[in-house]
C-alpha cells in the first residue's frame, strides 16, 4: 500500500484501462515507489499505454530482471525460447553474435547460461546500446556484423524487425504509439532486415554453426532462397502453443 492506494485498486483501475495482466503490474507499480504523487504519474502515463517496463525500469526475461530504458523496444516472452534455444547450442567456450541486440535481453541471457562464452551484441541506436551494456552486454554500435570478425562464431541470433509494414497498423496502439517502429517494421514482406540478416550471419558462423531468428507468418518460405543462397542448407521451425511461427533455427554447411 502507497498511502490510501491499495493494491486491488490499483490493479482495478489498470484492468478498466485494458491491462491484462493487471494484479502483477500493479505490483511492480506499487514496488517501484513509495510517493504517492509519484504513483499516480505511473499510473497515468500506463493508463495511456506507456510500456510497464519503462515505468519501472526493467522487466524480467528468461527468470532474469534485466533493465530497459525509455525508448527502448522492450523484450518478450515470445523471445524467450530462441535465447534458451541460443544457450542450449552454444558450446562451452563458444563465440555468439546478437545481431539487432536492442536492450541485449538475447545476450544477456547466454552469457549467465554459458558463462564460459563470449556474447556480443550489435545495434545501430544509442539507446539501445546504452541498454544492453547496463544488462552486461558487450555491445558494438554496428548495422548488423559490420565490424565483426567472419568465420570465428558458433551461433548468430536476431530478433530482427519483422512486421510486414502494412501489418503495423494492426498492432495494439500503445506499441505504435510508444515504441520505435524501427525495431518491428520489416518491409513490405516482413523480411527486409531478416534477408540480411542471413547473408551476414553466412559470413560471422564458422562451418557447422548456427543461425536463430525471430520471424513469423509464412516468413520461412518466404526466407528459403536467401538460406540457399547463403550456405544453409537445412533448417528447423518452432511454433507457440496458439500454432504461430515463431523462429527458424539454420546449421551454416
Amino acid at each position: 500500500m502507497t498511502g490510501l492506494v491499495t493494491a486491488g485498486a490499483l490493479a482495478a483501475r489498470l484492468a478498466r484501462a485494458g491491462c491484462v495482466a493487471a494484479d502483477d503490474e500493479a505490483a511492480e507499480l506499487l514496488a517501484t515507489t513509495d510517493d504517492g504523487a509519484a504513483l499516480e504519474d505511473l499510473v497515468r502515463r500506463r493508463e495511456q499505454g506507456e510500456p510497464l517496463a519503462w515505468l519501472v525500469g526493467a522487466t524480467t526475461f528468461c527468470g532474469r530482471r534485466l533493465a530497459v530504458h525509455r525508448g527502448c523496444y522492450v523484450p518478450r516472452g515470445q523471445s524467450e525460447p530462441l535465447a534458451r534455444r541460443a544457450a542450449d547450442v552454444l558450446p562451452a567456450g563458444g563465440r555468439l553474435a546478437d545481431l539487432c541486440t536492442g536492450a541485449g535481453a538475447v545476450a544477456a541471457h547466454v552469457a549467465g547460461a554459458v558463462p564460459s562464452a563470449v556474447a556480443v551484441g550489435t545495434d545501430l541506436d544509442p539507446a539501445a546500446l546504452a541498454c544492453a551494456r547496463a544488462n552486461g552486454v558487450r555491445a558494438v554500435r554496428a548495422d548488423l556484423a559490420g565490424g565483426l570478425a567472419g568465420g570465428v562464431f558458433d551461433v548468430v541470433t536476431a530478433v530482427a524487425p519483422y512486421v510486414p509494414t502494412a501489418d503495423l497498423a494492426f498492432l495494439p496502439s500503445d506499441v505504435r504509439r510508444f515504441e520505435p517502429l524501427a525495431a518491428l517494421d520489416g518491409g513490405p514482406d516482413g523480411c527486409t532486415t531478416l534477408r540480411r540478416v542471413v547473408e551476414a550471419a553466412a559470413r560471422l558462423l564458422r562451418p557447422g554453426g548456427t543461425l536463430l531468428v525471430e520471424l513469423g507468418g509464412d516468413e520461412d518460405e518466404v526466407l528459403a532462397p536467401t538460406l540457399l543462397a547463403s550456405g544453409f542448407a537445412s533448417w528447423s521451425t518452432w511454433h507457440d502453443e496458439d500454432g504461430d511461427l515463431r523462429g527458424l533455427a539454420a546449421r551454416r554447411d
